[in-house]
């Protein structure tokens, strides 16, 4: 009942793989974005935020399909970064970190947008009052004080594109080995009539790494919310 077998550690490394890879790739983009919304006065604001935060309300599997068409041998990034790089998305691990990023990456933008909205602007114009340009306000007084939002999202996004299921069977189908993460391999278990127990064991396991996801996610902010105060 406690070991796991080949197939389960093959889906529990690739799952951890593609989350990580999900997370970095969203980072940057979700800081740009977040501070862009927490300052930006433009009436665009609204329809970026709907569209950033459009995976979390429309099926995954419409997210999956929308990928499939772009990022297919057939499609016209997916052809091209084939034939230009010889990168392969569709049905691919990098498929399935690339949905993970997609759906994870509300769950970046919100705490960091909000911590980012959290920020005195005032200490923003007295740094740039002294002589510092926007890119060294930003590094030195913006992104360490929206820190927390950063660390909080950062570990959100990691357990959403750990858990991620819709997007990706429909982006890169149940393939071992290749793309088939911890909820595929669940989901292939529970196919099966000898498989209750290696689905038990991988349903026990995600939620032990969400429940720690989400602890380690509030201890973080916490103490870096604590020592941004004593400073």
């Amino acid at each position: 009942m406690l070991g796991f077998g080949e197939t389960e550690f093959e889906a529990i490394a690739l799952s951890l793989k593609v989350a990580l890879t999900a997370s970095l790739l969203s980072l940057v983009p979700a800081i740009a974005v977040s501070y862009w919304l927490a300052r930006s006065q433009s009436a665009l604001s609204g329809i970026v935020s709907a569209v950033v935060h459009l995976p979390l309300v429309v099926p995954p599997v419409v997210t999956g399909y929308a990928l499939l068409i772009v990022f297919s041998p057939n499609g016209w990034v997916g052809s091209f970064l084939e034939n230009t790089i010889g990168l392969e998305i569709a049905f691919r691990w990098t498929g399935a970190a690339l949905a993970a990023a997609i759906m994870a990456f509300p769950l970046l933008v919100r705490p960091l947008r909000l911590a980012f909205e959290a920020v005195d602007p005032g200490l923003e114009q007295a740094a740039g009052s002294l002589g510092a340009n926007r890119w060294r306000v930003f590094a030195t007084i913006s992104l360490p004080l929206a820190m927390p939002g950063l660390i909080a999202g950062l570990v959100l996004a990691f357990a959403k594109a750990l858990g991620e299921f819709g997007a990706t069977i429909t982006f890169v189908s149940n393939i071992p080995g290749e793309t088939q993460t911890l909820a595929l391999a669940i989901y292939s278990f529970l196919q099966s009539p000898t498989g209750d127990e290696a689905a038990l064991r991988l349903v026990l396991l995600s939620i032990a790494l969400s429940v720690c996801a989400v602890l380690l996610s509030e201890w973080l902010s916490m103490r870096i919310a604590r020592r941004s105060r004593a400073a």
